[in-house]
């Protein structure tokens, strides 16, 4: 049965988000190429797979909420790189179909102005969700431009408010968000980011919003400022949500490491070889007593990814690994009365 649960404070609370990302691969540089098909290259190479993941969850987040208002929702993907969400949500697409064309060899020789051309065209070819619209928020000027430009975004905002208020046309263009979403940008972006969004989101009804978080990374700090606004956020259980394979045995490591440091167990999941994330979904706590999480989703595939994996050949180092880890796991010391 799936259940959820709200979020509680853990007792880790001095997670150093920026010492954990310094031993996860670097993939900037993929994010600001001036259009996809280096991202979907590595990435795929990867089997980078949350957006097929997420893209049921969001459908059916989107629905519900859809019930509560007359006009489109508007969902802000936090972190959106190219808009792959958007696209997935906009269109009658699979994320497959997206993977399958950035990397197809007829495409490779292709400058992106020619790429942009084509894709105008091929996004246009395909039905349109009318009751989506989506906003794509990342540091990145090149991704954001293009998603825009293609139309995997209705709005593209470059932005990084980790260090500053949205400015006035930013709020302006935030003031009418219905859903947040993100999809691996936790850990990256911190409490600061979703404060300064929900500030400016405020327009008479509370977005909702629908995180997937790694499971080295925790939430408490999100979840508290998103409390702030009216918002209570449950996890759901049940399911954990693949996110890539490791890209080499360090970083397999570092993550099983920065996991178990959490008193969260890798076996199965990190120590497999593969990144793992949570769902956290945050609604007013009128809307959880309406329609409880259980009810609102229905996840069918989670860590059984109905995709095809390639070989793993880093999930025989994970017992070494876990082992290593709980050997450096700083002990509970209990404190005299």
């Amino acid at each position: 049965m799936q259940k959820t649960k709200s979020v509680e404070k853990s007792a880790n609370t001095t997670t150093n988000f920026a010492e954990i990302n310094e031993l996860k691969v670097d993939f900037s540089s993929l994010y600001t190429s001036k259009d996809p098909r280096n991202y979907f290259k590595y990435l795929g190479q990867l089997d980078y797979v949350i957006p097929h993941l997420a893209q049921p969850v969001f459908a059916q987040v989107i629905r519900a909420r859809a019930e509560l208002q007359q006009d489109p929702v508007t969902v802000l993907d936090v972190g959106s790189s190219y808009a792959v969400n958007g696209a997935l949500m906009k269109y009658a697409l699979r994320y497959e179909m997206l993977r399958e064309r950035y990397t197809f060899p007829g495409l490779q020789l292709l400058s992106s102005e020619e790429l942009l051309d084509l894709d105008r065209n091929f996004f246009n070819a395909w039905p349109e969700n009318p009751g989506v619209r989506t906003i794509a928020l990342d540091i990145s000027e090149n991704a954001v431009r293009y998603a825009q430009q293609s139309g995997t975004a209705d709005l593209g905002l470059a932005a990084d408010f980790e260090d500053r208020d949205p400015t006035p046309a930013e709020a302006e263009a935030l003031a009418n968000v219905d859903l947040i979403i993100s999809t691996g940008c936790v850990g990256y972006v911190t409490a600061k980011t979703f404060d300064r969004i929900a500030k400016a989101t405020r327009n008479g009804r509370t977005p909702w919003v629908v995180s997937f978080v790694l499971r080295m990374f925790p939430f408490d700090d999100i979840a508290k400022t998103l409390g702030k606004y009216g918002l209570v956020t449950e996890k759901f259980e049940g399911a954990t949500f693949v996110q890539r394979r490791f890209g080499n045995r360090e970083e397999m490591e570092a993550a099983i490491m920065a996991v178990e440091k959490r008193g969260i167990d890798t076996r199965g999941h990190e120590a497999e070889g593969l990144y793992h994330a949570e769902l956290f979904v945050s609604r007013p706590a009128e809307e959880i007593e309406r329609v409880p999480l259980q009810k609102l989703l229905t996840v069918v595939s989670g860590a059984n990814v109905p995709w095809t994996v390639g070989t793993n050949v880093l999930g025989s180092f994970g017992r070494a690994a876990r082992r290593r880890a709980r050997a450096q796991r700083p002990k509970l010391v209990a404190k005299p009365h």
